[in-house]
């Protein structure tokens, strides 16, 4: 018994060839060297319980009659081997989940650049580039809605509200989404120093001219 589930045991999976199914493997190997081990505890249980290490002689010194000597040693080696069979195909068993793992890691790190670098290739094929500026503030007038938004003088426009770089004609397109959102937020993002600032302006009448308090200028593209 435990020659056959010894052999069965021998060879570890490789780490780069570990699948689920080599796992299931080796639980069905497991579950049958657990199945062995219980049946030769059973031949020593029908012979009068004796265990793993009760003695085989009597008290007198001399082998005991009423078991059956050559099985109960039989079982005892069996277990022994079997034992051991076990406790290295838990250890396969124990190395593969972590290879498995490792490798599942490993494919998903590989998924998410491949995915990122489509994304990347799809972009530039398309023709997609990070936002530019299409304008920028001359003025901000201090107390005004443009102040209180925050605003700067050189601030450069990535995007004021509906309007950005794909779609700015004239100044005349902010000009329309500040008439149209009077005191409602807009989404202002600029350019600072070379850091993107997100800001809220809401368009408001104030003590000067105008919904804004600021002077804008379009780039020149």
């Amino acid at each position: 018994m435990s020659e056959k589930a010894g052999s069965q045991s021998g060879g570890s999976p490789e780490a780069s060839g570990v699948t689920v199914s080599d796992i299931q493997e080796l639980i069905r190997r497991k579950e049958e060297i657990e199945a062995q081990i219980k049946a030769n505890y059973e031949v020593l249980e029908s012979q009068k319980g004796i265990g793993m290490n009760e003695p085989l002689v009597d008290c007198e010194g001399y082998p005991r009659a009423d078991v059956d000597l050559y099985q109960v040693r039989t079982a005892r080696h069996n277990i022994v081997c079997l034992q051991n069979d076990h406790k290295a195909v838990m250890k396969q068993v124990e190395d593969a989940l972590h290879q498995l793992h490792a490798h599942d890691k490993e494919k998903q790190a590989r998924d998410l650049a491949e995915a990122h670098r489509e994304a990347l290739s799809r972009g530039q094929s398309q023709g997609l580039s990070p936002p530019q500026a299409f304008a920028k503030v001359n003025s901000v007038s201090p107390g005004s809605p443009a102040s209180i938004a925050g605003l700067q003088v050189d601030d450069e426009i990535l995007e004021f509200g509906s309007v950005n770089t794909q779609n700015f004609q004239s100044l005349q397109n902010i000009g329309s989404v500040v008439q149209h959102s009077e005191g409602k937020p807009l989404n202002v993002t600029v350019m600072r120093r070379g850091e993107k600032h997100q800001l809220r302006l809401v368009p408001t009448r104030w003590a000067g001219k105008g919904l804004l308090g600021c002077s804008i200028i379009p780039l020149q593209r």
